[in-house]
Parts: C-alpha cells; structure tokens; sequence
C-alpha cells in the first residue's frame, strides 16, 4: 500500500548566548555580541497504512471459558493488592489442600483423647456411686438437724464435682483437632419443652407438699427442718440440672442429650437414700407416698430419655448414610 510523507524544509536560527556569570555579562555587554538566526524544527507528519519492521504487533486476548473475570478490590497498599491476587488466582490449590487436611486422620489428637474414656467414667463412679452405695447412713445422718442436712448437701456436692468433671471430659472428646470444625449441635425445641416441663413438674410437686403440710391440709404435720433433710438435697440438685441443661442448650455442646440421663440416674438413688431416712424420722405416710411416686416419675423420664439416645443414634446414622449416597 502507498505511504504519504511530507518533509517540509525547516528554517534555522541560533540565538545570542546568555552567561549568567557577572564576567562574562559584562565583556558580552562591552565587547562583542554574536547573533545567530533561530532553529525552528517542525514535526514530521508520516500517514502510512504499513507497519515499520520494528514495530510490534498488536496483542489480542481472547477468553478461554465463558466465565466472568474476578475483580480484586483495590487497596490502598501495593502489597495488600498483591496478597489478594495471590489468593485469587490459587483457589484450587487452597481447596486440595483443606481436602487433604480433612482426609488425614488426627492421630495424634485421638491418641490423646483416649484417657478421656476411662477418666471421665471413672471420676462419676467415684464421686456418685461409691459415696452413696458404701458410705454407712450413720456416719453422714445425725438426726433431723442442720449437720445432716448439710452432710447430705456435701455429698451430693461432690456428685455434682464428678458430674461438671465428666461432662467437660466427654465435651472434649467430641471436640475435632481444628477449632473451627467443632460440631455445634443443638437440641430440638420438643426436646427442650419436655425436659422443663419433667423438671417443672418434679419441682412443683415437693413444694406444693411443702405448702399444704404447712397449711394444715396434709396431717399429721412434718417439720420444716425434717422436709429440709429428706427433699432439701433433691431440690437443689435439680436446681443445678435445670442450669447444666440450659447452659449446654446454649452452647450447643454434643452433651446435651447425656446431661439429664447423667442426674435422673443419681436423683433415683437420691430419693431412694430418701425412704431410708424417712423411716429413721419416723415420716408421715403421705410423704413416704410423695418419696415413692417421685422415684416412679423420674424412672419413668430416665426410660424416655434413654430411648431419646437410640433415636438420635438411629438418626445420625440416617443422615450420614444420605450424605455419602
């Protein structure tokens, strides 16, 4: 193709030198002044249609799949940009990575948690059963008086030291090496009802006893400090099991569904040590009966929680049978 190229002829001219020393100006102001003519160079104008050999051929980008461009923020800090490239650009290598890490097994997080099985078991059979069950009545029951309402207190006391240290141990065993891969479960709200409302209504019962033997609707009357003594124990160690089970609810630890299997266990052997000390004070009938019945409704709730665990455990087994399919 043809190439049009004008070359105009430029004019020349040089101006008079300028010294900026005082010398020099004087001996340029007294003597001799040279003038040349001006140089004026007017741009060259080249229309061609043809590429120069040196000149590169322009780059074309052509996308290789149908996916949108990621943009990356701007910061204002080079390097800040330049991490988030860095990131952006290597999400599948970051991706095999987590893969990798999550089939690699914790062996050594295993290993450690191991003791946890055989220490968490045997703190709860220290400090619940081998008190209660070998423990002589004598040598913790004085009478209807403060000592023994607070040797009972004590011991269910350091019950309730082994229930704490055995629901932190089985807390931790379900606990992955990863902080941020700790399973939250949280217990349905079926769940959550029916156990306030047994607790409720295996607290309402004693004091509402409490109330007509004070009225005078339950004869022969019984004395506070001997109610105290025989339901005393048994009311504040629900207390602790109603704040245990919210505490777990809320922070939505995997023991929630051992929790209260952990005290009704306890609370039937409790009310049980109860009947013993009712015939040692020489109880009416009716608290004997209200004793008894109490035994019945917490066996009756301990049944219903231990067949809520086969259901979860069928449950879980579903569920992860449908992810893997």
């Amino acid at each position: 193709m043809s190439s049009l190229i004008r070359t105009p002829v430029p004019n020349i001219s040089v101006a008079g030198f300028r010294y900026q020393s005082q010398k020099y100006r004087r001996f340029t102001n007294n003597h001799v002044g040279v003038t040349f003519p001006k140089l004026h160079i007017k741009r060259l104008l080249v229309c061609c249609s043809k590429l120069t050999p040196w000149e590169p051929k322009p780059l074309t980008y052509a996308p290789t799949d149908e996916a949108e461009p990621e943009l990356v923020e701007e910061t204002p800090n080079l390097f800040d940009t330049l991490k988030l490239e860095d990131n952006a650009t290597t999400p599948a290598t970051d991706s095999e990575k987590l893969a990798q890490k999550a089939s690699s097994p914790s062996q050594g997080a295993g290993f450690l948690k191991w003791p946890l099985w055989i220490l968490g078991p045997a703190f709860l059979l220290g400090t619940g059963m081998v008190p209660t069950l070998w423990l002589p009545i004598s040598s913790i029951f004085l009478g209807s008086n403060i000592a023994s309402l607070l040797s009972l207190v004590g011991l269910d006391c350091i019950f309730n030291l082994g229930a704490t240290l055995f629901l932190l141990m089985a807390h931790s065993t379900t606990q992955p090496k990863d902080p941020m891969e700790a399973p939250q479960s949280k217990a349905p709200f079926s769940y959550r009802f029916w156990n306030m409302f047994a607790s409720i209504v295996g607290y309402a019962i004693p004091l509402a006893l409490l109330f007509g033997s004070q009225k005078g609707f339950l004869q022969p009357q019984l004395a506070p400090i001997s109610y105290l003594v025989l339901l005393g124990p048994y009311l504040l160690l629900l207390s602790v099991q109603i704040l245990t089970e919210l505490l777990t609810w809320h922070w939505q630890s995997p023991v929630w569904l051992v929790t209260p299997v952990i005290y009704e266990a306890y609370r039937v052997l409790q009310l049980m040590r109860g009947l013993k000390l009712s015939a040692e004070i020489s109880a009416p009938a009716w608290m004997m009966h209200t004793i008894r019945g109490l035994v019945c409704w917490w066996v009756l709730i301990l049944g219903l929680q231990l067949m809520r665990v086969a259901w979860f455990a069928g449950f879980s087994a579903k569920t992860r049978k449908e992810q893997r399919s």
